[in-house]
Parts: C-alpha cells; sequence; structure tokens
C-alpha cells in the first residue's frame, strides 16, 4: 500500500518561489564590488532570477549544463543561484582563491560552458581565458557602466545587458529531483580538486536540516550576515535556508575586514552570522583595539576549522556572542555536527558550558556518524577513545565527478558504506562529537599521540597570539615532536621560552612542544584553513638541528 499524498519534486526553484510569495518584502541587501549598498527584496530578487533563466535560455544553456561562477556574496550571485539550478542547469561555484592554474583545471573537468564573474576577478580571467577551452562566453557581473574599458578577453559580456528585456515571468520547470543543482570542487591540497556533485533532492533534504532549532537555527526574525562565502560549499546552505524560513540576508561582498564587517553588522541590525574562525580574529581583534560591541548581533556559527577556546570566550564574555560550533566538509553539502545544547546543560556554566561549546556537537538528523579503530571496527562513545570519523547520509558524497580518484566509500562488517572524512575523533555517551585532528595531523611521539588542535587552542589563549599552529616534525629520539608555529598580535611580544612554560599545568608534560617558532604569517588555503603541509616542508629539520 502507496501513501496518498502529492508527489511533489524537492527542487530548489521552490525554495524562491516560497520566499516571493510568503516573505517578498524581506530585504537583500549587498555591498557591492562596485561600492555601494544594493536593496532588493525576495519578490525582486525571484523576478531578476526568473529574467536571467530567460537569458540563459538565450544564451543556449540546456538541461544539465554547466555554468560557472567566480563571484563574492551578494545579489547577483543568489540570483545565479536560482536561476541556473531552478532551470535544470548545474551551477557550478569556484572558489577564486585557488591557483590561478587549478581554476582553469577544474572549468575544464566541468565542462563549463559559460563563467560569471565578479569585477574583483577579472585579472584571473584574462590570465586563464585562452586556457578555458570549454567556455562559450565570459559574463562580468555588472551593469554597462562598470564594464571595463579595455580587456584581453574577447566577447566579453554585460550581466546587466543580459537581463534587460527579458521576462520576469518564467515558468521553472518540474524536475526529477535527483538531476545535479550545482557542484562544488574540494580544495585540492594535494592533487587535482575532485569535483562534488549536489543534487536537487540532497540540497532541500540539507536546507531543511539546517533550517531546524538544533541545525543552524535561523527563523524569519533573524537578520543574517553570511561571512562564509557562496564560492565554497553554498555558503554552508545560508542563501537556501533564508529564503526557507524568510531571514533578512545581508551579503558582506569582498569586504571581510574588521572594520567593514563590523559597520555593516551595525547598519544593518544583523542578529547572526557564520564564517571561518580567522575572519572572526580579524574582526574581534578590530573590535577590541576599538572598544567596539555589537548592538544586535547574538551568536554566530563558526566552522571550517577547530572553535579556539579563546574566541568562544571572547565572543561570550567580551561581546554577548554565543558561538556556535559546527562540523562539515565539502563532501557533506557540508553540515554534519552543531553544538547546540540538550536539555541536560541548561545549568551549565562557565567552565562546564565552555567545555561542551567547544565540542564540534551532535549529528544533525539525516547524518550519522561512528568512530572505527585501524581494524575497522567501531569504537565505544565515552568521550576517551579515539579513531577515524566515518559519516553517511541523504547529503554525503557517493563518489567523486568523473569518478576522479578511487571509490571513497568504505563498506564495514554489516555491508553499509560509509565515507571517511579523515579526521580523527571522540563521540561522548549522549553523542557529542570532538574532532581532535585530522588524522595526517595527528602526532605521534614514542608511540603516544598528541592532539595538535589542543596545543592550538591553548597557544591562542595567551593574550599576545593572533595564530597558532602546531605540527609535528622529525625527531631523533621520539620520531617526531610537535613544533609551535605563531604569529604575534601587533604591537606584543613573547618569547618561545614564555609560551613554553605558559603550557605547563594545562597539558602532560610530555605533550608540550619542543620548541617555538615565530613567522609573520601562517599560510592559508583557499578556503580559509591553514597549509600545515606547507609548515611541515618548511620546518621539517627544525628539532633535528636544532640538537
Amino acid at each position: 500500500m502507496l501513501g496518498l499524498m502529492q508527489d511533489v519534486p524537492l527542487l530548489i526553484s521552490s525554495l524562491i518561489v516560497h520566499a516571493a510569495r510568503h516573505h517578498g518584502d524581506v530585504e537583500i541587501v549587498s555591498r557591492r564590488v562596485e561600492g555601494d549598498i544594493h536593496r532588493c527584496t525576495y519578490h525582486e530578487l525571484h523576478r531578476r532570477a526568473q529574467r536571467l533563466a530567460h537569458a540563459l535560455d538565450a544564451l543556449g544553456v540546456g538541461s544539465s549544463a554547466r555554468v560557472a561562477t567566480l563571484a563574492w556574496n551578494g545579489y547577483r550571485h543568489m540570483e545565479l543561484y536560482y536561476a541556473v539550478a531552478g532551470k535544470g542547469a548545474v551551477l557550478h561555484t569556484i572558489n577564486p582563491r585557488l591557483a590561478p592554474d587549478q581554476i582553469s583545471w577544474v572549468i575544464g573537468d566541468a565542462q563549463d560552458g559559460l563563467v560569471f564573474f565578479d569585477l574583483t576577478f577579472l585579472p584571473i580571467i584574462e590570465k586563464i581565458a585562452l586556457s578555458c577551452k570549454t567556455v562559450k562566453a565570459f559574463v562580468a557581473m555588472t551593469d554597462r557602466a562598470h564594464m571595463p574599458a579595455t580587456t584581453s578577453v574577447t566577447g566579453m559580456l554585460c550581466y546587466e545587458d543580459l537581463l534587460a528585456g527579458q521576462s520576469g515571468h518564467y515558468v521553472w520547470p518540474v524536475l526529477d529531483e535527483n538531476l545535479a543543482s550545482s557542484m562544488c570542487y574540494t580544495s585540492g591540497t594535494t592533487g587535482n580538486p575532485k569535483g562534488v556533485v549536489y543534487s536537487h533532492r540532497s540540497t532541500i533534504l540539507h536546507t531543511f536540516a539546517a533550517a531546524l532549532p538544533d541545525g543552524l537555527g535561523f527563523s524569519a526574525r533573524d537578520v543574517i550576515l553570511p561571512v562564509v562565502p557562496m564560492f565554497h560549499v553554498n555558503a554552508w546552505g545560508i542563501p537556501y535556508v533564508a529564503a526557507m524560513v524568510g531571514a533578512k540576508l545581508v551579503f558582506p561582498g569582498s569586504a571581510l575586514d574588521g572594520k567593514s564587517l563590523h559597520e555593516l553588522i551595525e547598519a544593518e541590525k544583523v542578529t547572526a552570522s557564520a564564517g571561518v574562525p580567522t575572519v572572526w580574529q580579524g574582526l574581534l581583534n578590530y573590535m577590541e583595539q576599538n572598544d567596539l560591541h555589537f548592538s544586535t548581533m547574538r551568536r554566530t556559527v563558526i566552522g571550517g576549522a577547530a572553535l579556539p577556546q579563546a574566541m568562544l570566550r571572547a565572543f561570550a564574555e567580551r561581546y554577548d556572542v554565543t558561538a556556535i560550533h559546527a562540523w562539515g566538509m565539502t563532501e557533506m553539502s557540508p553540515l554534519g555536527t552543531v553544538c547546540a545544547l540538550r536539555a541536560t546543560h541548561g545549568d551549565a556554566k562557565g567552565e562546564a558550558l565552555y567545555r561542551v561549546r567547544g565540542k564540534q556537537g551532535r549529528a544533525i538528523f539525516g547524518v550519522d556518524i561512528k568512530i572505527v579503530g585501524p581494524d575497522g571496527n567501531e569504537l565505544p562513545w565515552d568521550g576517551v577513545a579515539f579513531g577515524d570519523l566515518l559519516v553517511r547520509g541523504p547529503w554525503v558524497v557517493r563518489e567523486y565527478f568523473h569518478a576522479s580518484g578511487e571509490n571513497p566509500l568504505v563498506t564495514d562488517a554489516d555491508g553499509v558504506a560509509w565515507f571517511p572524512t579523515g579526521d580523527v575523533a571522540t563521540i561522548e555517551a549522549d553523542g557529542y562529537m570532538q574532532i581532535t585532528d585530522r588524522s595526517k595531523d595527528v602526532i605521534k611521539s614514542g608511540g603516544e599521540w598528541i592532539s595538535s588542535i589542543d596545543i592550538e587552542n591553548l597557544a591562542l589563549s595567551h593574550p599576545a597570539v593572533a595564530m597558532a599552529a602546531c605540527i609535528g616534525v622529525k625527531h631523533p629520539k621520539w620520531d617526531e615532536r610537535p613544533l609551535l608555529v605563531l604569529v604575534r598580535k601587533p604591537g606584543v611580544d613573547v618569547e618561545g621560552a614564555e609560551m613554553l612554560r605558559f603550557f605547563e599545568g594545562s597539558i602532560a608534560k610530555w605533550q608540550i612542544p619542543d620548541d617555538v617558532v615565530f613567522v609573520d604569517a601562517i599560510p592559508l588555503g583557499a578556503t580559509g584553513k591553514m597549509q600545515k603541509n606547507k609548515l611541515r616542508e618548511r620546518f621539517r629539520d627544525h628539532l633535528l638541528q636544532a640538537k
């Protein structure tokens, strides 16, 4: 016997139709690369997305054709989110922080036919245009008045010219919900990036879960500033969640410095945000230096890297902002866990509360997690045993685009397929998961495992430290030992010996780093994560030479 409900496919176009119909007057505010502040509503954005869909038809963009973007967070980018997927094509958001040869490679691998780009990235486009053999046209996301006077890119199109004259009425097709809707490539720290292809179904299910109170928890009462970029894993799904719940969106464009973010937060009365720790550190430093506060912002979701305890405390104690730890990855669309509190934490305060908030949290509905040992057998949820973290669910990758690389899944003894995340974690009895390290970053010293994340978080609690990375380097006796690489805060001095004393009494003596080196900057990858592989290469013989 089958159910007798209407058979309505889960499609991305339904989100913007819903937002325009039921939250049509809610604002979408964008700081544009042209320098001004742009305002529109969900109703207006829907009409422009419909005109854009007509323009894509006119350019010959058919079903499952790939359309690429190199763009910041803004209303035009959001129009592409809905117009491209809504008409049955595939939106390929490209991380502009990748090296130009990698950008050219992923365009070719995805077989993108059009590339839409913000003018900020014109130098990249000019560098790679001739090597992008599949691209029929490059579209500058601006109006005629701001089009570049000269460029080496032939036949460049103007975004606003494409929309002009097109009808604001477009009947979104009824598609198979399993069709591809968008794709995003991994950052490619080793080898070429790999394409992850999301479907309409997976995206809508991810949006439902992310919108739950114990997910991202956004609602129509929120004003959301997504600092996390739309070019990386769909800004953690926020452009979809906001449309679903009817929240006001504030897009920061390319201005992600502390001053610009704080001004936008205050001017637009932002209540909630999301971003990676490196961006928030810049904002917190700016606010501390200028004795500033937030008048409306009360929570932010932090992911992409471990949330330092010092940052968690600074948000809570200085600015009355709840920092919510979340975890996921490109292969997971990306959300996997969120550190939402349970009723049992109702009386938790001070250190007890910080200990909970510092974890990556519980799996949201739709995602299952487990940790396994070297033999592949599941380890207990006791908060002590740590092992390789595996995940599965309807928005977790099954295979990469073009089946690049080997089959990413592993099958357990029960015949169930899981995706190995590359993280090492513990899970508490109540389901709270904590990443102890990336499997490639765990430091093995004399047969004992040392968590680089624990050392980094402790180092960041020192008032003179701006950034910290802990890496394992060669040691003649213990195989490898931890080396701490630090960036000092401006105008503050601290020496290595003082930093090593700072660890005493907080961690076991054998876990304390053997040495500290200070650098002007720690290399960051395309998604804002520290590139420890570069640090390991640079300092691989540091302790050997010091002996």
